[in-house]
C-alpha cells in the first residue's frame, strides 16, 4: 500500500521513521512519500520537504511566516492528490496536519493520526474537528485515551515511542560513548532544535558555565541548524558542542539543563537530573497564557500530574534562579535521588513498549478491514 506521511519537527522525524520501519515489516508492499527529515529518508521514504523549512515556533513567528505556511499547505494537497495514497499518516505537528486532515477527509482519503495534538493543554475545541476528520487516532500518553473518550473520540493507546527509541539506540553498536576531554562531571546543555529556541536560551546557558569550572559543559547541537549559527552565538566561548549525539551525551551526563519539549522526557528516561527552561517572545507568551489550561510545560510533570522537575519559564528563566536550580541538581544528593525515584514511576506510567509496531499493525489492520 502507498502511505503519505507528514512530520514537521525533529521529534516527529524520529517517531515517523520508526513507524515507517515498522510498517515495512507489517506491509511488504509498503511505499512512502513524506514530509519530514533525514531519518525518514533513511527508511526509504521519498522526501518532499524537510522539516527544517517547516518548523515555526510561537504565535508571532507563525504570523510572520503565514504566507509560507499557506503555500506549503496548498502544495501538500496537490502533492497528495498526485500520489493518491491508500492512507495519510499525520505525526504530531497539529497546526499544519489538522488542516490537511480536514481537506483529506473531504477528499475521501483514509486519515490516521499518530501522536495526538495536545488539545488537552489548549484548543480543546479542536476535538470536535478531530472527531469529524480523523479515521483513527493513536495516542502515546496514558491519560490521552480517557481524555479523548470523554469527548466522544475513541483512540488507541499504543505506548510511548521514546521508550523504543532509547532502547534501540542502546542496541546499536555504532553509537559509541563520546570521547570526553576531561574527567570532570559532564553537564549536558540542550538548548532546543529550533533557531528561535537556541537563540533565546543558549546565551544564558553559556553565562552559567563561567561560574562552574569544576564541571565539563557540552552543548547538544542539531544537524538541521547550520554550524555557523551556533558559532555566532558561542563567539569566543570554549564550550564544546556535539551534533546529532544527544542520547550519547545524556548517557554520560551527571546533570542537564534542558529546553522544554520532547528532550525533557528523553532526559528523564535516561535518568539524568535536570532543570527545564523555556522563553518565548513576550507577545507569544502573553497569548499562550490566555489559552493554555495545563499547570505544567514539561512532559515529565504533565505525565506525572505533579511538579517533579523545576520549570524556569519566561521571567523565571534568569541567571539567579538558574544557579539555584543548578546547585540542586548537581550538589543536593537527596534532591537527585528524589528525581531518579520519580523517573522510575514515570516509566511505569508510560506503560508498554512497541509503540511503532503497535501502530503499524493497527494501521494495516484498519486498512485491510476497510478493503474487505
Amino acid at each position: 500500500m502507498k502511505y503519505y506521511v507528514i512530520a514537521g519537527e525533529a521529534s516527529g522525524d524520529l517517531h515517523a521513521s520508526n513507524l515507517i520501519r515498522a510498517l515495512k515489516n507489517a506491509d511488504n508492499a509498503a511505499e512512502f512519500r513524506a514530509w519530514g527529515g533525514d531519518l525518514m529518508q533513511e527508511q526509504g521514504a521519498t522526501l518532499v520537504k524537510h522539516y527544517r523549512n517547516l518548523a515555526f515556533m510561537g504565535f508571532i513567528e507563525v504570523v510572520a511566516n503565514l504566507r509560507t505556511i499557506l503555500n506549503n499547505i496548498k502544495f501538500c494537497k496537490k502533492d497528495i492528490d498526485n500520489y493518491k495514497p491508500d492512507a495519510i499518516i499525520l505525526v504530531d505537528y497539529p497546526g499544519f496536519n489538522l488542516r490537511i486532515a480536514e481537506w483529506a477527509h473531504e477528499k475521501g482519503y483514509k486519515v490516521f493520526y499518530y501522536i495526538a495534538p495536545q488539545v488537552w493543554a489548549w484548543h480543546q475545541s479542536r476535538v470536535n474537528k478531530m472527531k469529524r476528520v480523523i479515521d483513527h487516532l493513536f495516542v502515546i500518553l496514558p491519560f490521552e485515551k480517557d481524555f479523548f473518550k470523554l469527548h466522544g473520540l475513541e483512540a488507541d493507546f499504543v505506548g510511548h515511542p521514546l521508550l523504543d527509541a532509547i532502547e534501540n539506540h542502546s542496541l546499536e553498536k555504532t553509537n559509541a560513548a563520546l570521547e570526553l576531554k576531561s574527567d570532570k562531571p559532564l553537564i549536558a546543555l540542550l538548548p532546543g532544535s529550533r533557531k528561535q529556541e537556541v537563540n533565546t536560551v543558549l546565551p544564558l546557558l553559556l553565562e552559567i558555565t563561567r561560574d562552574y569550572p569544576q564541571y565539563q559543559f557540552i552543548i547538544a547541537g542539531v544537524n538541521t541548524l547550520p554550524h555557523q549559527f551556533y558559532k555566532d552565538i558561542l563567539k569566543d566561548s570554549s564550550i564544546e558542542i556535539v551534533y546529532g549525539q544527544t542520547y550519547n551525551l545524556l548517557k554520560q551526563a551527571y546533570a542537564a539543563i534542558v529546553t522544554s519539549g520532547t528532550a525533557t522526557l528523553e532526559t528523564a528516561l535516561l535518568n539524568v537530573p535536570q532543570v527545564v527552561c523555556y522563553q518565548a517572545s513576550k507577545i507569544s507568551y502573553f497569548i499562550a497564557r490566555k489559552f493554555v489550561t495545563v499547570k505544567y510545560i514539561s512532559l515529565v510533570n504533565l505525565i506525572m500530574d505533579k511538579k517533579v522537575i523545576t520549570e524556569l519559564i519566561q521571567h523565571d528563566f534568569n541567571i539567579k534562579d538558574l544557579k539555584i536550580e543548578f546547585e540542586k541538581i548537581t550538589n543536593d544528593t537527596n534532591y537527585r535521588e528524589h528525581l531518579l525515584a520519580e523517573y522510575q514511576q514515570l516509566k511505569v506510567k508510560l506503560g508498554c513498549r512497541g509503540a511503532s509496531e503497535n501502530t503499524a499493525q493497527l494501521i494495516v489492520k484498519y486498512l485491510t478491514d476497510t478493503k474487505n
